[in-house]
């Protein structure tokens, strides 16, 4: 997703001199294109975050559409208080992208761990989150969150679900993506899990269950429409995501749902509970650890299914 992100930047960035690229100190190796290629519109302030968001909030309130850069909680969680005081309150169009969601940087452990942040920006007011499940819809969101005013925060993994878009499908902030059809279950994903979502329900046809698999790559706001006809349609619904089940996207789906009275037959999240991940480990390791793999997934599916 990283590298998919940086390309569509580049590109946009050559065509619009508005564009701005910041990094924390971070990405050489993967920068070094766009940094040559505009240096006007590439600033490294050095390992300084708080100062990272207070200088892009000043850009853009001089008219730049700015996209700071670093890996998992750094230019989020450590510059929070310049997030919600300086880009958020004064509606700056700061895109504040995180590389590493979840558990990407896993043999790092967990200060690397970007498990909670998808909860905290979405507390943001006026902050779009997005979180895409595979390589066209991280380059899509460069360009929607480009068009769309004010602050955002995009959560690119190191995994994703490669490339799931049919030709000439469109993409919007806050509408989902049917990437599977079926009635039965519905899986709704976040973030480069996706991937595992789609290979678990591709699995579960095999013992002639049907699930629907939506990639809820935007949080905030969350797909209505989206939600509403997978709780019609099919038997119940199983959130998965890489992060916190409090406040990410379980709590968005539930919230979403109660508050407009949509009643899923049945209703499941996975996600981690209540704890710290302290096991180190790759990615698709960790997410076995932590009960939210393609096992589990098809293990909270059977369940909800068998709840008709």
């Amino acid at each position: 997703m990283r590298d998919a992100f940086v390309a569509r930047l580049l590109e946009r960035a050559t065509a619009d001199p508005r564009i701005m690229l910041i990094t924390a100190d971070l990405g050489f190796g993967v920068l070094t294109r766009f940094a040559e290629a505009l240096p006007r519109q590439y600033l490294n302030v050095g390992v300084a975050e708080q100062n990272l968001a207070a200088v892009a909030t000043g850009m853009a309130l001089e008219g730049h559409v700015v996209f700071t850069y670093s890996i998992g909680n750094f230019p989020t969680l450590r510059c929070l208080e310049q997030l919600r005081n300086d880009a958020c309150y004064h509606g700056a169009a700061v895109k504040s992208v995180a590389i590493g969601g979840g558990f990407s940087y896993g043999p790092l452990g967990f200060s690397h761990f970007a498990t909670e942040d998808l909860a905290i920006l979405r507390a943001l007011p006026g902050m779009t989150v997005v979180a895409p499940g595979d390589l066209w819809e991280a380059e899509e969101s460069v360009d929607a969150l480009i068009a769309a005013p004010g602050p955002a925060y995009l959560r690119l993994d190191k995994s994703s679900a490669g490339r799931t878009n049919a030709a000439g499908e469109g993409f919007a902030l806050g509408r989902s993506r049917r990437v599977r059809d079926g009635g039965d279950v519905t899986l709704v994903a976040c973030g480069g899990i996706l991937g595992d979502a789609v290979a678990a329900a591709d699995a579960l046809a095999g013992e002639g269950l049907r699930c629907r698999v939506l990639s809820m790559h935007t949080l905030t706001p969350v797909d209505g429409a989206g939600l509403a006809a997978a709780c019609a349609e099919t038997g119940g619904l199983v959130t998965i995501e890489e992060h916190v089940v409090s406040g990410g996207l379980g709590g968005a789906v539930a919230e979403h749902c109660l508050e407009h009275g949509l009643r899923p037959r049945a209703f499941a999240r996975l996600g981690l509970r209540g704890e710290f991940a302290t096991t180190v480990g790759g990615q698709a390791y960790l997410r076995d650890v932590y009960g939210m793999g393609r096992t589990a997934i098809m293990a909270a599916a059977r369940d909800i299914a068998a709840r008709k």
